[in-house]
């Protein structure tokens, strides 16, 4: 009977990491697919380069400013409704998204996405720490990780494909039978954990940053349309630094902040924070810049330009696993520091652009920036985890992709008022007399919509486009190196802050002193440990709520942590949810002993 049991249990364990594989997998693959359709869309919807602009903006916004709230919400009513109630809204909104009627309706409907999508990104990873223990623990983790790469590295190609094949709309349709079968499977499959003594959301907290975020892109994404000294720019321009002085102080007075600010009296935490965020802005916000680029000016479709951008994005996933035993060897700041330069060098090779250049010209930045980026992101995950307490580490993962998304949002709204601006500039330098609304185009548009907006005879629009192409070219190398800038300055702050005596010894990684590491130790109910797992090592991102790598050999948690207890409990969270983890579960499973009193 007993055997029986564990049968189902264990089925039920893997089938329901489907479900969050997939959900996982539609979460971070809609950053990279729409990018590629960015170029259709502004075409059917005669969208202006703000438009565009705001298709990322506006799901990247929400996603890094509701991370850590969903995070504490879902400990109060648990992690399986907040997941389940995520992927509903996410695909509700990506049904909108598929139908909508004009830009505004558009990103609308994205900025919803993004609610749902920071549900699932805040929930994902803590859901398989609940449901699996010991060596299964580490396979599936490792199936999540794949699905994380799979994700990124395919994204632009899937985004292609669909997009020249039946129509930008079905990168979004495609969602709603992933997040229907999604919520079909984690309904029965998923136990619904939660934290008896979680606190209500921090509500200041969370108005203040998204505000403060809010207003900044806002600023940067409107400037050049309304003018950098209008009243409106000049009010968001002043509002963000005032609402993220309150943010501050709000977190300071909070006994159980969504955003615990103490952390970064590490210089290693700041010195990952800063290189998270500039990875974000400087290389994650160029993408959509280098879409436009290889479409609009270059001419590719979609699916061509896809293809052209794999260079970077294959790399980004294969790079880690043929590097990982020497990256271990190490110490991970070098490492990040050593990612972040080859990506700021990458981005360098870029600025080589002219009005006559092939996408060939991208392709040695592409290969270093996918390279770079391949080596910087185990790093970032390693010592964002590794420099805190095992308590705080669901904090400091929390923290850190907040960072990443909220640069990713930054740097699209920085960038494009660089590029913006540029085109404006080079366009009446190369072209004499050319209007606002000929720059507005170009910058939306490229060459071909240059060309197909200008006036006159043979000769005056081969003038329009060639001057077209080498604006835009040129904007594309001022913006390239604006990016390598910021991803140096974080390898900067990679190689002086992050410091091997920085991280905290953990039970099975001897502390850089030389003395024996101590057993790591979880408080019973803390808002930073929710699900109670010290010392467990995986190379990925994770989300609020999972204790996640303090080391590069993850794969040999298992043995270190294994105890004749453990090993006599059931697989089963609901079994290790009542042993002083401050975690209470819906339902237990059969064959558990009955919770401490």
């Amino acid at each position: 009977m007993s055997t029986a049991a564990d049968g189902s249990a264990r089925d039920r364990r893997w089938l329901g990491l489907v479900a969050i594989c997939g959900a996982t997998f539609m979460l971070l693959v809609d950053l990279t697919i729409v990018q590629v359709a960015l170029p259709t869309i502004q075409r059917q919807f005669r969208a202006s380069f703000t438009d565009l602009q705001w298709v990322i903006s506006a799901y990247a916004l929400p996603l890094s400013a509701l991370i850590l709230t969903c995070g504490s919400l879902s400990d109060r009513v648990g992690r399986k409704r907040i997941f389940i109630a995520g992927v509903g809204v996410f695909t509700f909104a990506s049904a909108l998204c598929g139908l909508a009627t004009g830009a505004m309706f558009l990103n609308l409907a994205r900025a919803l996405q993004g609610v749902g999508g920071a549900a699932m990104f805040a929930t994902s990873l803590a859901l398989i720490g609940q449901e699996f223990h010991g060596q299964e623990r580490a396979k599936a983790i490792s199936a999540w990780g794949a699905t994380v790469g799979g994700a990124v590295a395919i994204g632009p190609l899937i985004g292609g494909a669909i997009t020249s094949g039946i129509g930008w709309r079905w990168i979004f349709f495609v969602n709603i039978p992933i997040g229907a079968a999604t919520v079909f499977m984690a309904v029965p499959l998923l136990v619904n954990v939660r934290d008896p003594e979680a606190r209500s959301a921090d509500v200041l907290g969370l108005v203040s940053f998204s505000g403060a975020l809010f207003l900044l892109n806002f600023a940067l994404l409107r400037g050049a349309a309304d003018g950098w000294g209008s009243s409106l720019i000049v009010g968001c321009s002043a509002g963000s630094p005032l609402l993220l002085a309150a943010f501050i102080v709000a977190e300071l007075r909070q006994r159980r902040p969504m955003f615990d600010l103490s952390l970064f009296r590490n210089a290693g935490f700041c010195g990952v924070s800063l290189g998270t965020f500039a990875i974000g802005m400087g290389m994650f916000g160029l993408l959509p810049y280098l879409t436009l680029y290889i479409q609009n000016d270059l001419g590719y479709s979609p699916f061509a330009g896809g293809l052209r951008l794999l260079p970077a994005t294959v790399l980004t996933f294969l790079v880690p696993l043929a590097t990982r035993r020497l990256t271990e060897r190490l110490p991970a700041g070098a490492v990040l520091g050593a990612g972040l330069t080859i990506c700021a060098g990458g981005l360098l090779a870029m600025d080589v652009l002219t009005g006559a250049s092939g996408w060939t010209a991208l392709l040695p930045g592409l290969v270093l920036t996918g390279t770079g980026v391949g080596v910087a992101n185990p790093s970032i995950a390693k010592i964002a985890l590794g420099v805190v307490q095992p308590a705080r580490a669901g904090m400091a993962s929390g923290i850190s992709n907040t960072m990443r998304v909220a640069g990713l949002a930054t740097g699209i709204a920085a960038l494009g008022a660089a590029f913006q601006a540029g085109v404006s500039s080079d366009l009446g330098r190369i072209l004499p007399g050319a209007s606002a609304k000929l720059a507005a185009v170009v910058a939306a548009g490229g060459r071909s919509a240059a060309l197909a907006s200008a006036r006159g005879g043979p000769l005056a629009r081969h003038a329009v486009g060639v001057a077209a192409g080498r604006a835009f070219a040129s904007s594309m190398d001022e913006i390239v190196v604006i990016g390598a800038a910021v991803v140096g300055l974080g390898a900067l702050g990679a190689f002086l802050l992050v410091r091997e005596r920085h991280f905290v010894p953990v039970q099975g990684r001897p502390a850089t002193t030389g003395k024996p590491a101590a057993p790591a130790t979880v408080p019973a109910a803390n808002s930073s440990a929710r699900a109670g797992y010290p010392g467990l090592a995986e190379p990925e991102p994770s989300a609020r709520g999972l204790l996640l790598p303090q080391t590069a050999d993850w794969h040999r948690w298992p043995a270190r942590r294994g105890s004749a207890r453990a090993a006599s409990q059931p697989s089963s969270i609901s079994c290790f949810a009542g042993r002083g983890t401050g975690m209470t579960a819906t339902r237990r499973t059969a064959g558990c002993p009955p919770p401490p009193r």
